[in-house]
């Protein structure tokens, strides 16, 4: 048992990859499913939070928090979808949202550009120039969605347990190296990964809840403790709002205290995702 993300470029077979990996191991291929699942949870036309998520994050949405709101949200529907495990995800930025995640294992799948020029070009029916431009505009688009969001470089092959160069392997070879690798002990999914999953889940959840009301805090959960830090002047000094919002969280499942602190540091083992936003 396993969750595998596969990290790729436009036109880079990296969807082939995934799809053909999931089928052989019998694990579900997600992707898109979870903009459907997080647009409908949380009431928001797909197509408005395709657009949030995916263009880079500019100054004035930083400043509405737009995109932290969406994000949050995305990041919930992703994290409930995987509890399910036996999964493989090639959407969205799953080395950045599964990153505290032990047992995930994170795959990167390149491929030469003149081969994403020629796909291009055989889809879409573009001459060259154009094909090379849209290629071009796709990846600098979501290295600087990485490095606004999270000061993180998609390129970086630190960020991967595995990085494959598809131009030298085919598709199949891909596949065979995937399987087998993900058979391997640190992949497999444990009663600690599982604590783990369920803490992020609801810290989660809590975080889209907050971020709904326009409250940006940081977010851990342990052993049935939400640790709420970053709380702002509103839950600081309005005790009324500070008690609805401590009862709206106590109404979740598996949560069983709620603790206001000044700082999140030394609390559990698992790192704020939004923490640099």
């Amino acid at each position: 048992m396993a969750i595998i993300t596969i990290s790729r470029g436009s036109y880079s077979r990296g969807k082939e990859v995934a799809e053909k990996l999931a089928k052989k191991l019998g694990y579900e291929c997600i992707s898109r499913e979870i903009l459907l699942e997080a647009s409908e949870e949380f009431n928001i036309p797909e197509i408005r939070l395709s657009k949030a998520i995916h263009d880079a994050a500019s100054i004035l949405d930083r400043l509405q928090q737009g995109k932290l709101r969406y994000m949050s949200y995305y990041r919930y529907a992703l994290l409930k979808h995987v509890k399910n495990d036996n999964i493989v995800y090639h959407g969205l930025a799953g080395q950045f949202f599964l990153r505290d995640i032990p047992n995930v294992f994170k795959v990167r799948i390149i491929a030469n550009m003149d081969e994403r020029v020629e796909e291009v070009m055989r889809r879409e029916k573009l001459n060259y120039k154009k094909a090379m431009h849209q290629i071009t505009k796709d990846d600098e688009e979501r290295r600087k969605w990485g490095l606004q969001l999270y000061g993180i470089d998609t390129w970086d092959s630190r960020l991967y347990d595995m990085v494959l160069n598809i131009n030298h392997l085919s598709v199949e070879d891909a596949v065979e190296l995937l399987e087998f690798t993900v058979q391997k002990p640190v992949f497999q999914t444990t009663e600690h990964a599982k604590t783990i999953i369920n803490d992020l889940t609801l810290a989660a959840k809590i975080h889209s809840l907050l971020v709904s009301y326009s409250l940006v805090v940081e977010v851990k959960v342990q052993k049935g403790i939400a640790y709420l830090s970053n709380t702002g002047d509103v839950l600081r000094t309005d005790s009324i709002i500070r008690s609805r919002i401590e009862e709206r969280i106590m109404e979740l499942n598996g949560i069983e205290e709620v603790r206001f602190l000044d700082t999140l540091k030394g609390v559990g083992e698992h790192v704020n995702p939004f923490h640099n936003i």
